[in-house]
């Protein structure tokens, strides 16, 4: 597994982050501490949670192997989000992300996370309530370091004009289908529907400042058709991936992984496999390089045009 560096601020990172929203579907407690044991294996030390994945049950099993196993936690990156209160608001209010913090704690079985995400914007969101929550979780020792998910460069100015500590992550969804942030910039001053900037240039602005993205949902087309991998709405990209999976002895979706890798923002992935095989499978992405040409005829073939 290849390392890198989060922002400037966090080294040995695993380029690869696990996503554990969907842990709750495994059988027990003794296969979450399997896939957990079997990322650490690989290399992976990066755990990406949220206060809202499994009403909490997520982390509450994840914490369940930690508490039996707390030798884990000094080789782990732990990351958990909050300010979605689900069906209802998002809300950003102090009282609010400290109770999401201190219950994350608990069922983390931990005494602090290493970074907190606020997740999903909040139309209410007051940026000098913000920090002083912040100021507050950090001088605690609960939260070392601070990002967003779904934010636009204006969003994250605007807390970053009250923060005192830096925005080291923005979470977005990113996938070769799913690439709208990349598709405004390559038609940019063209009147067709791909040139609409929809999150007000994102990508460059979170390179400009030293923000990992962390690509969410890398093999997802929408939340209605599910998976692109093997999905008859998108044979021609699916050609092209079992083509290059062939030429580099991977999975079609290591190749979908390696399109986000060999992008030069050096983002870093967030994989939601339950399954150790998918998740040895997929980080195969790190062995290999994809060429220039082949990244633009993956991204040509999700039927997206060049001007």
């Amino acid at each position: 597994m290849k390392m890198f560096q989060i922002s400037d601020k966090i080294d040995n990172v695993s380029r690869i982050g696990i996503g554990c929203m969907r842990i709750t579907g495994l059988s027990d407690e003794k296969a979450v501490r399997s896939l957990i044991e079997g990322a650490l294996e690989c290399g992976i030390n990066f755990f990406d949670h949220a206060d809202i994945y499994g009403g909490g049950k997520s982390e509450e099993l994840f914490g369940e192997v930690l508490k039996r196993h707390p030798e884990y936690r000094k080789q782990m990156i732990i990351q958990t989000k909050c300010g979605i209160v689900p069906g209802k608001r998002y809300d950003f209010s102090k009282g609010h992300i400290l109770k999401c913090v201190n219950e994350s704690l608990e069922r983390l079985h931990t005494d602090y996370v290493d970074i907190l995400l606020l997740h999903r914007p909040d139309a209410l969101c007051d940026p000098q309530e913000v920090a002083e929550t912040f100021n507050e979780l950090y001088e605690a020792g609960k939260v070392h370091y601070f990002g967003v998910s779904n934010h636009t460069p204006l969003q994250i100015e605007l807390l970053k004009k009250y923060l005192k500590y830096p925005i080291i992550i923005n979470q977005l969804q990113l996938s070769i289908v799913h690439s709208v942030m990349i598709d405004s910039g390559l038609n940019m001053n063209m009147k067709e529907a791909f040139a609409q900037d929809k999150d007000g240039g994102v990508l460059d602005y979170c390179r400009l400042n030293d923000i990992t993205i962390q690509p969410w949902s890398s093999i997802q087309a929408s939340w209605a058709e599910g998976t692109f991998i093997d999905h008859p709405n998108y044979q021609k990209l699916n050609d092209v991936m079992q083509q290059l999976a062939h030429k580099y002895q991977v999975t079609k979706p290591a190749i979908a992984i390696a399109w986000l890798l060999r992008h030069p923002a050096h983002m870093q992935p967030i994989v939601g496999t339950t399954s150790s095989q998918h998740l040895k499978e997929t980080i195969k992405a790190c062995d290999f390089t994809l060429t220039r040409q082949e990244w633009y005829d993956l991204y040509l073939a999700s039927e997206k045009p060049l001007p």
